[in-house]
C-alpha cells in the first residue's frame, strides 16, 4: 500500500517533496541545482523538505536530526572510523534507517534525489520503493556507468568499464590513485549494480544534457528512463552587459580536467589576455606554466556574486576548454545570461549548449592551435558582432533555460508519476514493489 493510501489525507494545497542532496548547502553546481529545485518547489506551492548529510555548513533545517552522520574523506579519521565509513560508502543502513523515520515524519508525495553516491548511499531507495514514495533522481554525473564518475584516468577520457569490467577500477587506480580506495568502489558499484538498486527503485531519471542520455543507453539503459530537463538560470538576477571586454576567461574550479593548460597553451600561441577565476589543486601548476610560456595570465582567485558578475562582463567570451565528459555545464548559461558569448570544446555535454557561429564557437578538446584560432578570431572581431553572440545567448537562456520551463516540466513529472498538485486530489496509485 503506498504512503498515500495509507494516510488518505494528503493535503491537496500543500504537496510534499523529499528533496535529498550529500549537501545541504551550495557547494558547487549540483548543489546550486539542488537549491534552486527547492527553492522553485517552495515558490510554486510545495512543502519542501530535506534529507542530507550532517555538516557545519548546511542551512538550517527543521528536520537536520535525522540526517545521516557526516563523513568527509580529507579528514583524518581513526582507523575504527574508517572502516565505518567504507562500509557506509557501499551500503549505509543508517542512511535506510533514517530515510524510514523522515518518510514516518514528513510523509512527502515523492522523493527527489541529486548527489548521494559515497556519503548517503543508494541504500535509502529501496525504503522509499517500501513506502510507496515515487522517486526520480537528477543525474549531475556518470556514476551509474562509471564507478569514478568521470570517465577519465590518467588525465584521459576512459571507457574501460564499459560491459560491466569494472575491475579497471583497481588496474588503473582511479580513485585518487589509490589501489584500496579503488577496490572499495569497484565493490561498491558491484554490489548496487548486483542488487539493482538503481534498476529497481528509481521511477524516473532526470538528465540535464542530451550527451549524457546517449552515453548511458550507449552503455545498455533504456532510453525511456530518462527525462531531458535541461539546467537552468534565472535571467532576473543576472545583469545583461552588451559591451565586450578585451580578456577571455574562464571561472570554475582549477583542476586538471578543466582543460586549463590548454587555455594558457593557446593565449601563449594567440597572444590574447586571459583571466582564470577560482581556485583548485593545479593552480601551482598553471602558474609555472604561464610564467614558461610568458602568457598573460590574470588569476583573480575565488570570486562570486557581484565580483564574479563584473569578471565575466569585463570580458570578451567566457572559455570552457574541458577535456573530459562535462554533463551541462551552468557557467555557460551564467555567461549568456550575463551577455557574453562561449568558446568551448567539442566534448560531452558542451557543444549541445552552443549554437556555433550564433552563441559562440566549438573547438576541438586538448588542441590549443584550434583553440588560440578561436581567440584570436575573438579578438579581431568588432565588438559590435560580439555583443549580437552576446544578446542571441541572452535570447537563448530566456527561452529554453527558464525557471517556468524548468518548474513545469519537473511538476507535469511528478504528476505522472501520481503526486498531487495544488489543484488536483491525492491520487491512489500504489508504487510498492
Amino acid at each position: 500500500m503506498s504512503r498515500r493510501q495509507q494516510t488518505g489525507t494528503a493535503s491537496t494545497k500543500h504537496p510534499r517533496l523529499l528533496s535529498i542532496n550529500n549537501y545541504n548547502y551550495r557547494r558547487g553546481g549540483a548543489e546550486v541545482v539542488y537549491a534552486e529545485h527547492n527553492r522553485l518547489l517552495t515558490d510554486a506551492g510545495w512543502d519542501v523538505g530535506c534529507f542530507a548529510m550532517q555538516h557545519p555548513k548546511n542551512d538550517p533545517d527543521p528536520n537536520d536530526d535525522l540526517f545521516v552522520e557526516e563523513i568527509e574523506f580529507g579528514n583524518d579519521y581513526g582507523p575504527s572510523r574508517k572502516i565505518l565509513n567504507a562500509s557506509r560508502v557501499i551500503y549505509s543502513f543508517e542512511a535506510r534507517r533514517k530515510i524510514a523515520a523522515m518518510v514516518d515524519r514528513t510523509r512527502p508525495d515523492i522523493a527527489h534525489a541529486h548527489n548521494i553516491y559515497h556519503h548517503i548511499s543508494p541504500a535509502i531507495f529501496p525504503e522509499l520503493r517500501k513506502a510507496g514514495v515515487p522517486t526520480v533522481m537528477t543525474l549531475h554525473d556518470l556514476k551509474l556507468a562509471c564507478p569514478a564518475y568521470t570517465m577519465r584516468v590518467n588525465n584521459a577520457v576512459c571507457e574501460r568499464c564499459k560491459d560491466g569490467r569494472i575491475y579497471n577500477v583497481v588496474l588503473n587506480r582511479c580513485i585518487k590513485g589509490s589501489v584500496p580506495l579503488s577496490t572499495m568502489i569497484m565493490f561498491e558499484t558491484a554490489l548496487h549494480r548486483g542488487l539493482r538498486i538503481y534498476d529497481n527503485h528509481i521511477d524516473r531519471f532526470v538528465v540535464p544534457s542530451h550527451f549524457l542520455i546517449n552515453k548511458l543507453v550507449e552503455w545498455g539503459w533504456k532510453r525511456e528512463r530518462f527525462l531531458y530537463v535541461p539546467n537552468i538560470v534565472d535571467c532576473t538576477k543576472h545583469h545583461y552587459d552588451d559591451q565586450p571586454g578585451k580578456s577571455f576567461t574562464f571561472f570554475g574550479r582549477l583542476s586538471h580536467e578543466k582543460g586549463l593548460t590548454t587555455l594558457i597553451e593557446a593565449a601563449a600561441i594567440a597572444r590574447q589576455p586571459i583571466t582564470l577565476v577560482g581556485t583548485g589543486q593545479q593552480e601551482a601548476e598553471l602558474r609555472k606554466r604561464a610564467s614558461d610560456r610568458n602568457a598573460d595570465v590574470t588569476f583573480l582567485g575565488y570570486q562570486t556574486g557581484k565580483d564574479l558578475h563584473a569578471a565575466i562582463h569585463n570580458s570578451r567570451a567566457i572559455v570552457l576548454p574541458s577535456t573530459w565528459y562535462e554533463n551541462a555545464p551552468i557557467s555557460i548559461l551564467e555567461a549568456y545570461a550575463l551577455g557574453r558569448p562561449v568558446i568551448g570544446a567539442d566534448i560531452g555535454g558542451i557543444p549541445e549548449m552552443i549554437r556555433h557561429g550564433e552563441t559562440g564557437e566549438v573547438f576541438q578538446s586538448g588542441n590549443a592551435a584550434g583553440l588560440a584560432d578561436c581567440l584570436a578570431r575573438f579578438a579581431a572581431m568588432p565588438d559590435a558582432k560580439v555583443a549580437e553572440m552576446g544578446r542571441s545567448g541572452r535570447a537563448w537562456v530566456e527561452q529554453d533555460f527558464s525557471p517556468k520551463t524548468y518548474i513545469e516540466a519537473i511538476t507535469d513529472l511528478y504528476a505522472q508519476l501520481g503526486a498531487p498538485t495544488n489543484n488536483d486530489e491525492p491520487t491512489t496509485r500504489n508504487y510498492a514493489s
